[in-house]
């Protein structure tokens, strides 16, 4: 999918790379920071007061290297994510097809999901069985297959399970880290961590919010490009 992405683009397609970034923290430094002298770095204020955490879910655009929707809130449901992808389709219409790369979260393969695309394509609700225990809805896997179907109009693409650093805005690891999101973040979501969030101090959940929308806004305007991905899928060998 990344390979096809500037061709699909051509032919008003797109390949977003979506993912949540939980947890993130609005600290406080207690004090001001110490800055730079001769022969000397900048003093960070260790200390710092908690006001509270906010989740990011974000859509990355393979062929342009943008951000092209983002929502911001309390949590990470089947209701936050299908009311982020439902926003971000209606707010580019021009938009034929889409192909959305995920992991495998419960909420990506959710039966509100699946209700969904089958309304978008004229698939009869009664046709889709009972989750759980019969049809397309029984389990993650089923609706996973009928998501991934090819002739929709919006696809889904699942990496598979310990594959999450494909995803190109996926977060991967857990390390000590305890002043912010105690996670190692890869791709896009470092770019966030490293510019913004590790150097910054906020004054509440809002002022977060607002900085990470600003953030947005300017990586999107100076600093997108798409991503060299060199990954080639050698199969690894022990």
């Amino acid at each position: 999918m990344y390979k096809q992405a500037q061709d699909l683009r051509k032919r008003e397609e797109r390949v977003i790379s979506t993912d949540e970034m939980t947890g993130i923290q609005a600290l406080e430094r207690k004090y001001f920071d110490k800055p730079m002298k001769p022969g000397q770095p900048a003093k960070r204020e260790f200390e710092y007061i908690r006001h509270g955490t906010q989740t990011l879910i974000a859509s990355f655009d393979i062929s342009s290297g943008k951000i092209i929707y983002e929502s911001i809130g309390q949590t990470r449901t089947e209701l936050d994510f299908i009311v982020h992808v439902q926003r971000m389709i209606k707010a580019n219409q021009r938009v034929k097809k889409w192909h959305l790369v995920m992991d495998c979260l419960n909420i990506h393969v959710s039966e509100s999901l699946v209700r969904w695309i089958a309304s978008n394509e004229g698939i009869p609700a009664v046709t889709l069985g009972k989750k759980g225990q019969s049809g397309i809805l029984q389990s993650m896997e089923t609706r996973a297959k009928f998501l991934s179907n090819p002739e929709h109009e919006v696809v889904f693409h699942y990496t598979p399970k310990h594959c999450s650093w494909l995803n190109q805005i996926e977060r991967e690891g857990r390390r000590g880290f305890p002043a912010m999101t105690n996670r190692v973040v890869e791709i896009w979501f470092s770019i966030l961590m490293r510019k913004l969030l590790k150097r910054s101090s906020f004054l509440s959940t809002g002022d977060l919010a607002t900085k990470i929308l600003d953030f947005i806004a300017y990586y999107n305007d100076k600093m997108a490009k798409p991503f060299k991905w060199t990954y080639k899928g050698k199969v690894l060998t022990v």
